[in-house]
């Protein structure tokens, strides 16, 4: 099995050369160092195959006839786990082998003789997408994050309209659950009967309406709070409702 060569620089976005032609392989790595990528390189598809489950490179630039192993066989053997670009590179430019690449894993198919300009576009153009699939997990990620309040012993699923205290579900209705999500995004200060009237009603409070005392009544009895002297939903007379960020 041959060593594989190891070119670094200060870049973090790490490309796999797969190629058993050592002048167009040298070629290629000297290329893309240049242009500022770290470069490993292999001659041997069976090397191929160790190195892209042990490092996970940001692209791999696959040759499709490979001692040890051919490119389509590397294909098959890292797609399962493996995410990221796969660019073959083959001399080979008859239909059957690039669909059969394709069928494998392969994300792009590039005939010889390679041209400089192609394959850098090639290379870029998949780690613009995967740089987009990396904003769009964390902005999903920060969305899910944000509908999902945790205080100590209880947490507030606003997706899954699920509420959860010392690890048991409570069972609650929609109506409580509005008033409980409303009191917990204000937690630490004081909300006004009207402005939870308004916000969970559509209109101004008119000093009768009693529903959201009656709804947080029964928040406080589901979530154990004390009835007579509450403080994790209290009552403060005169002014409204205030939801401690630490009782729970």
């Amino acid at each position: 099995m041959s060593t594989p060569e190891l070119t670094s620089n200060s870049t973090n976005t790490h490309i796999l050369v797969v190629e058993d032609d050592v002048e167009l392989a040298q070629w290629m790595s000297d290329y893309l160092t240049a242009k500022g990528y770290q470069v490993t390189v292999t001659g041997r598809g069976d090397d191929a195959v160790t190195i892209i489950q042990q490092t996970n490179p940001n692209v791999v630039v696959l040759d499709g006839m490979l001692p040890g192993l051919d490119g389509v066989d590397v294909c098959k053997a890292v797609r399962p786990d493996f995410t990221n670009a796969i660019i073959m590179v083959t001399a080979r430019d008859e239909e059957i082998d690039e669909v059969l690449g394709l069928e494998m894993g392969a994300d792009e198919y590039l005939t010889k003789p390679v041209r400089a300009r192609a394959l850098l576009t090639r290379i870029r153009k998949h780690l613009d997408r995967q740089q987009q699939q990396r904003v769009q997990v964390e902005t999903n990620s920060a969305e899910h994050s944000s509908d999902i309040l945790q205080f100590n012993n209880l947490i507030i699923d606003k997706q899954a309209m699920v509420v959860s205290l010392n690890g048991e579900q409570i069972k609650i209705s929609t109506n409580e659950f509005d008033v409980l999500w409303l009191l917990a995004t204000q937690a630490g200060r004081v909300i006004s009967r009207n402005e939870l009237v308004s916000q969970l009603r559509g209109f101004e409070y008119d000093g009768f309406d009693r529903s959201i005392d009656l709804r947080i009544s029964r928040l406080r009895k589901k979530l154990g709070d004390d009835s007579t002297q509450p403080f994790r939903i209290k009552t403060i007379w005169g002014k409204g409702y205030f939801f401690a960020k630490d009782a729970w």
